[in-house]
């Protein structure tokens, strides 16, 4: 693809990836159910998160400056079977990330025309509740409101909700699948990432404190939060403005998902775990034509059947997910070289990231089923994450060091990702948990049957074309040696 990108391209980029559905939706639905005025304690703790996973794909995208994003980096470090895993999940966070989007674009479109977001989706009864709303189109400061009942839901509410507002976060892996288009990686792509996040973070805590000092957090509307909470401070004059720009936004967001999520399925396509017509690039336009139709059309699909809730919380443990496995990927990319790390090292390395996803996975399950004021867990769960990121720093010896930009604070920044992922999906509900399973199975199911065979096949021939063209180089050195002794 043509390098004709910048960091100046990329921040926005970001930002317009970013700023859409979860900033003008989910605030006011975790802050009425979840969060209440602390929600702007769970967008900080979601920022702090993506944060880190910015650092990583950060790194990533300029030592493997390609299309195909934390998938190709997961199958450089952690093979094709995780590389595969991951690229399901993929696209199923960009399918289900636009569906969503969509629809909530018509609760602002609604509010827009002065009517109510389902007055403009079909009522099919037939079908099962959270799926039977079709949707065919897919600063006023009062203080009490703010500090009356702060947290009324305590630490649990706020880390539910940051769970669910990671959503508002998603969206800037999609600027590392545009590497392959950027003129200077190593100096665009750091500069362009963690811009867009800073930025985007101060604006979402920002927003989140105005909303709640408009209204009392009960008083939220959970489908324009912001447009309605303008009309009942008595500035109906505004709530179109508002309406407008939050329509503006997300359709940002639609159109920059459109382009991630085809150039993920272009580099899927690629090592044949797709169709690999689907990775034809057009030779008029230079980009992924057929993959962008694609993944648009089963985004479509989702977004004219699903419900909100549904698409947020599945999205949150999708994306949550990608990001840990990442995380996962840059210590390995830092500790392990194939035919340089020791046996012994190599054994280290894979013993602590054990225990820090064992003590991460620990801590999540415990809060996510123990009552309010239990700790007995976390003494234990909490130091061995510690103690195991500590040995790591100081017994195991780095095998690479980045040859441009590199994550700061190795292996810290990496664990605490680790961590902080896999401690937000303690806090999503257990239905989410269950859809994202059936959704593992079928990727398993098709790996195994489809997916394995057609990369293995794939690698088959490349090994076989670059052993004729060494073959073929030889037999060239051979008649040019048997010349020069002529």
């Amino acid at each position: 693809m043509r390098r004709e990108l910048n960091w100046w391209d990329l921040a926005w980029f970001g930002v317009g990836a970013v700023i859409g559905a979860g900033i003008f939706v989910l605030t006011g639905q975790e802050a009425k159910e979840a969060a209440g005025p602390a929600v702007v304690l769970s967008y900080a703790v979601s920022g702090i998160s993506a944060m880190l996973s910015v650092f990583c794909y950060t790194e990533f995208a300029i030592e493997i400056p390609v299309a195909g994003g934390s998938f190709a980096y997961l199958r450089v470090e952690l093979g094709d079977f995780m590389a595969f895993i991951a690229a399901g999940n993929i696209l199923l966070e960009y399918c289900i990330g636009g569906a969503a989007v969509a629809r909530s674009w018509t609760s602002y479109f609604a509010t827009l025309l002065n009517h109510h977001p389902n007055d403009f989706r079909i009522h099919a009864t037939s079908l099962a509740e959270d799926y039977n709303r079709l949707d065919p189109i897919a600063v006023v400061a009062k203080l009490s409101n703010f500090t009356a009942d702060f947290a009324p839901y305590g630490a649990r509410g706020i880390f539910a909700a940051s769970a669910v507002l990671f959503f508002a976060y998603i969206g800037f892996d999609a600027v590392s699948t545009m590497a392959e288009e950027t003129k200077n990686p190593a100096k665009d792509i750091p500069v362009g990432l963690v811009g867009a996040m800073a930025l985007t973070t101060v604006v979402y805590c920002v927003l989140a404190v105005t909303l709640c000092l408009m209204q009392p957090y009960r008083d939220i509307d959970p489908d324009a939060p912001f447009s309605v909470a303008f009309s009942a401070v008595g500035m109906d004059w505004a709530k179109y403005i508002v309406a407008f720009g939050a329509l503006k936004g997300m359709t940002t967001v639609l159109l920059v998902s459109a382009v991630g999520q085809a150039r993920y399925l272009t580099h899927i396509a690629r090592t044949h775990m797709a169709p690999p017509c689907l990775a034809v690039v057009s030779p008029r336009w230079g980009t992924p034509v057929r993959a962008t139709v694609t993944m648009l059309t089963a985004t479509a699909i989702i977004a004219f059947f699903t419900d909100l809730g549904i698409l947020s919380n599945l999205l949150s443990i999708s994306t949550l997910f990608i990001f840990m496995l990442v995380a996962v990927a840059l210590l390995v990319h830092r500790y392990y070289a194939s035919g340089e790390t020791t046996t012994a090292n190599r054994n280290k390395l894979v013993s602590c990231i054990a225990v820090i996803l064992a003590a991460s996975v620990g801590t999540a399950v415990y809060w996510g089923l123990a009552v309010d004021g239990g700790w007995a867990a976390y003494v234990v769960t909490v130091p061995a994450w510690f103690a195991a990121t500590l040995y790591l720093h100081l017994g195991v010896p780095k095998a690479r060091v980045p040859k441009m930009w590199g994550v700061p604070l190795v292996p810290w920044l990496p664990s605490a990702s680790i961590f902080i992922n896999i401690f937000l999906l303690g806090s999503i509900d257990a239905k989410s948990f269950m859809r994202f399973a059936i959704w593992t199975v079928a990727l398993l199911v098709y790996y195994f049957f489809v997916g394995l065979h057609a990369s293995y096949d794939t690698a088959k021939v490349l090994a076989a074309e670059a052993a004729a063209a060494r073959v073929e180089e030889g037999g060239h050195k051979a008649v040019e040696i048997a010349g020069a002794s002529n």
